[in-house]
């Protein structure tokens, strides 16, 4: 699915194969072949996705979730970093000029030191 993302100028594109990743909590760390074989198919369409983007020249720019431990569990899945929604939301909406007084927006300090 894709459609125009909450800051208007983003496209968002969900994969079709979205699912729990299986993570659980802790169950992701203490069975990492849970989230292994509960991503398998998300893995491959986000990989193939990522693939096509750049042959067409559109790099994807992050890979979002809206629950740490999923963030965890996809990031292992698919060797991508993924972040939280708000967390890559509030990286968009903060001017640059603030973005060194946004320790959470996840952008480098522009300070210079």
């Amino acid at each position: 699915m894709v459609g125009p993302g909450p800051a208007g100028d983003l496209e968002v594109v969900v994969p079709v194969d979205t699912g729990c990743c299986g993570f659980a909590g802790d169950r992701g760390m203490l069975h990492p072949e849970l989230t292994a074989s509960a991503t398998v198919a998300e893995a491959k369409e986000v990989a193939a996705v990522v693939a096509q983007r750049q042959a067409d020249g559109q790099p994807v720019e992050a890979f979002a979730s809206a629950n740490r431990t999923c963030e965890l569990g996809m990031s292992r899945a698919t060797g991508r970093e993924y972040r939280h929604v708000l967390e890559l939301l509030a990286e968009r909406l903060t001017p640059e000029e603030e973005a060194s007084e946004c320790p959470g927006c996840g952008r480098a300090s522009n300070s210079g030191n």
